[in-house]
C-alpha cells in the first residue's frame, strides 16, 4: 500500500504598501498565481500578519483603505514587506564547502533595509561592492530552541533579499559590520510568498539587463530548517525578523548608475537602482 503526501497549500502573497502621496502603510494580500496578470495587480487590505509588532501595524482606516477594501497597484508603492527588528545573514553558505564549516551567522543593521525600487547608495570610499540575491526567511512567530519538527511553524513565508556587500571592507572588518550594514545595503521585497516551495528554486541576478549564471536554493549548504534551529539555539527570533540564507549564483560589481534585479523563481523580482551617496 502506498501513501500520498498531502498536497501543499496554494501559495499566496502578502505585501506592505504605501498609498500614493501618503506616509501611511497597509498590509495587503493577493492569491493570484500569475503575478503579472490583471488579478495579480489587485490586492485586498488585511490585518497585519505581525500582531504585537508596533513597527508592522496598519495605519488607521480611511475611505477606500479599510479591511477588505481592494486596491490596485497603480494606487500604491511596495515597501519592504516587513520592518524587522533583526536582520541575519548566513556566512559561507554555498554548497559542500560551506557545509564543511560550522554554521555561522552575521547581523545586519535593520536601518540597512530598503524596499523595491529604492536606491542602493554607494559612498565614494566604499570600494568594491557586490549584490547577492538570497532566499530570505520571514519569521512569523516568537521562537526559541526550534527543532526539525517545529522549525517550519516559525516561518511566515519567504521574500527576496539583496545582501549588498562591500568586499574591501569585509577584508578589514572581521565582524563585517561596515561591509554589510551600510544604509540601503539590504533591499527586501517586493512581497512575502506564503506556502512557497523553497526546495529547488532558481536564483539569479540581472545586472543592467543581463541575466547572470543562475543557481538554486538546493545549492545552499545549510537548509532553512537547519538555519532556524541554529539561530534559535542562542537567541529568540521575533515576528518580522528576516534571515538571508546565502547566495550560490554569479554576481557582478555594482557601480553608480547600475540597475540590479535579484530573481528567485516563484518569488518574483526585486529591482533597485544604484546611486552615488548624495553630497550633504
Amino acid at each position: 500500500m502506498t501513501t500520498t503526501a498531502p498536497a501543499r497549500p496554494a501559495p499566496f502573497r502578502i505585501a506592505r504598501i504605501r498609498p500614493l502621496n501618503s506616509s501611511e502603510q497597509f498590509f495587503v494580500t493577493n492569491p493570484a498565481q500569475d503575478f503579472g496578470g490583471d488579478a495579480g495587480s489587485v490586492w485586498e487590505i488585511i490585518e497585519s500578519p505581525f500582531p504585537g509588532s508596533p513597527a508592522n501595524q496598519n495605519s488607521p482606516e480611511r475611505a477606500g483603505w479599510t479591511l477588505g477594501s481592494r486596491v490596485a497597484e497603480t494606487d500604491f508603492t511596495f515597501l519592504a514587506p516587513c520592518s524587522p527588528a533583526n536582520v541575519f545573514g548566513m556566512a559561507h553558505n554555498t554548497g559542500a564547502p560551506g557545509r564543511a564549516l560550522p554554521a555561522q551567522a552575521f547581523h545586519k543593521a535593520s536601518t540597512s533595509v530598503v524596499g523595491p525600487h529604492e536606491p542602493i547608495l554607494l559612498s565614494p570610499d566604499v570600494g568594491y561592492v557586490d549584490p547577492e540575491a538570497e532566499l530570505t526567511v520571514v519569521v512569523g512567530r516568537t521562537s526559541r530552541n526550534l527543532t526539525l519538527a517545529t522549525a517550519r511553524a516559525a516561518v511566515l513565508g519567504f521574500t527576496i533579499g539583496n545582501d549588498v556587500s562591500a568586499r574591501d571592507l569585509q577584508k578589514s572588518d572581521e565582524l563585517w559590520i561596515s561591509a554589510k550594514s551600510q544604509d540601503t545595503f539590504t533591499p527586501l521585497g517586493p512581497w512575502i510568498v506564503i506556502n512557497f516551495d523553497d526546495d529547488d528554486a532558481a536564483i539569479s541576478i540581472v545586472h543592467n539587463g543581463t541575466e547572470l549564471a543562475a543557481a538554486s536554493t538546493r545549492d545552499l549548504g545549510w537548509g532553512v530548517d537547519e538555519i532556524l534551529i541554529y539561530l534559535s539555539s542562542f537567541m529568540t527570533l521575533h515576528p518580522g525578523d528576516v534571515i538571508l540564507t546565502g547566495f550560490p549564483a554569479e554576481c557582478r560589481q555594482l557601480r553608480p548608475g547600475d540597475t540590479v534585479t535579484c530573481r528567485i523563481a516563484g518569488l518574483g523580482d526585486l529591482t533597485n537602482p544604484v546611486r552615488a551617496t548624495p553630497v550633504v
